[in-house]
């Protein structure tokens, strides 16, 4: 029996990259349909069923930040994975996407080979999760909970993405060791994913401000990556 194809709803305003982005991702093996309004992609996401999302964020009509937001609000659609196209310049924008729920980004112009395997690295962590340890972490402030995939900062829990967790749980299990953002994208992303420096840099802004004070202990490295220092061990 043949493995059903993945359908991925292409949200894009500029029909020479529709046509592009069509073309090379049904012959890596997928099912597309291609949208050129915030409003259309809100349509198609509920009848059509998507398995994931690619959006552009300067639409006509809603922005792709408020089709994001739509998307992860609605029960119906909040578990597909978004993974957000951008042009250079527009961090502010990627930061906002990522807190809404957003899994990914790719900065305009990409490669094909880029975009597929961005692609295929949020499918799989959404279908295959790494094995973790499932201990509980407690630190001054912040809990986090692997089983139960949950983070909770002072008294509040905070709604993270998988790979804003998969982050923060990579770091927080070894207190005060120095992780390079190679060995970030690796634990976190899969060897095969083609990301750079830069997605685990606005990752880690994300990840802070949803943390709030709690986020202070994740610490920058300057040259090197990241740290996680517990407030207790200062």
């Amino acid at each position: 029996m043949s493995v059903p194809r993945k359908r991925v709803l292409v949200v894009d305003d500029e029909k020479e990259i529709l046509e592009i982005v069509q073309y090379n991702l049904e012959k890596n093996g997928y099912d597309t349909l291609c949208v050129g309004s915030g409003e259309q992609a809100l349509s198609a996401a509920k009848k059509w069923s998507p398995d994931i999302i690619l959006l552009d964020l300067m639409l006509p009509g809603i922005d792709g930040l408020d089709v994001c937001r739509k998307l992860k609000g609605d029960e119906e659609t909040r578990h597909i994975p978004i993974v957000m196209l951008t042009a250079k310049g527009e961090d502010a924008d990627v930061v906002s996407g990522l807190e809404l729920g957003a899994d990914d980004y790719v900065v305009k112009p990409f490669s094909p080979r880029v975009l597929a395997a961005r692609l295929r690295a949020v499918l799989r962590r959404r279908e295959e999760p790494e094995a973790e340890d499932d201990a509980p972490l407690k630190f001054e402030g912040l809990e986090i909970h692997p089983g139960r995939r949950e983070v909770k900062a002072g008294k509040k829990m905070v709604d993270l993405t998988f790979t804003e967790f998969g982050i923060l749980h990579l770091l927080a299990r070894r207190p005060g060791w120095v992780f390079t953002r190679y060995q970030i994208v690796d634990a976190v992303r899969g060897k095969d994913a083609a990301v750079t420096d830069r997605t685990i840099d606005v990752h880690i802004v994300s990840l802070r401000r949803k943390l709030g004070a709690a986020g202070d202990m994740i610490r920058t490295v300057r040259g090197v990556g990241y740290k996680f220092v517990p407030s207790e061990e200062e």
